[in-house]
C-alpha cells in the first residue's frame, strides 16, 4: 500500500494501492483500520479512475468518497 499524501491534513484515507481495474484504500476511524476495495464492477470505471487520480494527487479523496459513496466490492 502506498501511504496517502493527505495534503490538507483532515482525511481518514491513510493508503491506497492502485490496479488496473480496482483501487483499495485504507481509512482509520473510531480506533480502527479498515479497508475497502472499489472496483470498475462495483463503483465503475469513471468512478475508480477518479479516486486513483485523487489518491496519487494526495487530496480530496476522503470528500469524494463521503459525497459520492461509490458502491465497494470488499470491506475488510
Amino acid at each position: 500500500m502506498i501511504p496517502y499524501k493527505n495534503l490538507w491534513g483532515d482525511s481518514n484515507v491513510v493508503a491506497y494501492q492502485n490496479w488496473n481495474d480496482f483501487i483499495i484504500v485504507q481509512f482509520w476511524g473510531s480506533g480502527t483500520y479498515t479497508i475497502y476495495t472499489y472496483t470498475y464492477v462495483s463503483a465503475g470505471s469513471s468512478v475508480v479512475e477518479t479516486m486513483k487520480r485523487l489518491a496519487n494527487a494526495g487530496r480530496w479523496l476522503n470528500s469524494y468518497i463521503s459525497t459520492n459513496k461509490p458502491w465497494y466490492a470488499t470491506r475488510r
